[in-house]
């Protein structure tokens, strides 16, 4: 039996976590130095022992980075309205004209940069730590919604029920049945982009794909190549929907499935 998606999201959630307190570690080290950080992280340790967890410890923008790419999908998909909130604990702020402890972002200290003025230290890795403390508590509040009979799993489950319509989707193409299949596909887009627009409180005018897609995009929900991979779908769902003067190949139809499958796991 496969995993279901409510476990897979628990399971993601709590690696996440755990990565976290590593990255957490490899930041503080970097920013205090191997003395300091013995001292007061590993007072308890031996040198020999304190040197050897140190050594272990991953460069903290690489662990960063592979944390940052694995986390931003899961805040956006379980807890969208502090997405913008996770992203600008990291990036530089685009009207930045200079940097101190304020302005200093996670970007900043992957790059390793430290400002001063004179002897004075404006902000160095050290200003990061606060910032990553607040992304590991956002991911930590996903957690806790797991934990709450108040979470809403319409979404999970709702997954579940696409992952399940487009096997049903790669079954009726393999017996042969085409159009069906790609009828099947085209459901499983329809549903998921309006359910994307209810994330972002989008008005519906209609629940075609073309509208769907015009609104996702107008909203900066979607990229413009997001955009027109999303209307080719949609062209091939129309093709299997209507008579036309040429049927959908199978080719095409499993352009479809795929396609589809991508979308639902990468657009929220």
């Amino acid at each position: 039996m496969s995993i279901s998606n409510l476990e897979k999201y628990r399971n993601d959630l709590d690696a996440l976590l755990t990565e976290a307190a590593r990255v957490n570690l490899s930041l503080n080290l970097e920013a205090f130095g191997r003395t300091d950080f013995a001292k007061t992280v590993l007072a308890k340790r031996s040198k020999e022992e304190a040197d050897a967890f140190m050594d272990k410890l991953k460069p903290f923008a690489s662990s960063y980075q592979h944390w940052y790419t694995e986390a931003l999908p899961l805040v956006r998909q379980l807890l969208p309205d502090r997405v913008l909130d996770f992203i600008r604990f990291y990036e530089k702020p685009k009207s930045r004209k200079d940097i101190d402890f304020e302005s200093y972002r996670i970007e900043d200290a992957c790059q390793g940069l430290r400002v001063t003025r004179g002897s004075d230290v404006k902000a160095d890795l050290k200003a990061a730590i606060p910032l990553l403390g607040q992304q590991v508590a956002i991911v930590e509040a996903i957690k806790r919604r797991f934990e709450s009979s108040l979470f809403d799993i319409k979404q999970l489950v709702q997954a579940d029920l696409y992952d399940s319509e487009l096997d049903t989707a790669r079954d009726l193409l393999k017996a042969g049945f085409t159009r069906a299949a790609g009828a099947v596909a085209g459901v499983v887009l329809e549903g998921h982009l309006k359910q994307v627009c209810d994330n972002h409180s989008l008005p519906k005018k209609s629940g075609t794909i073309s509208v769907l897609n015009d609104a996702l995009k107008a909203a900066a929900v979607i990229d413009l190549p997001q955009s027109r991979h999303i209307q080719f779908l949609g062209d091939i769902r129309n093709k299997c929907g209507h008579k036309n003067t040429t049927d959908p190949t199978a080719s095409e139809v499993l352009d479809l499935i795929e396609g589809v499958e991508k979308v639902i796991k990468t657009i929220f």
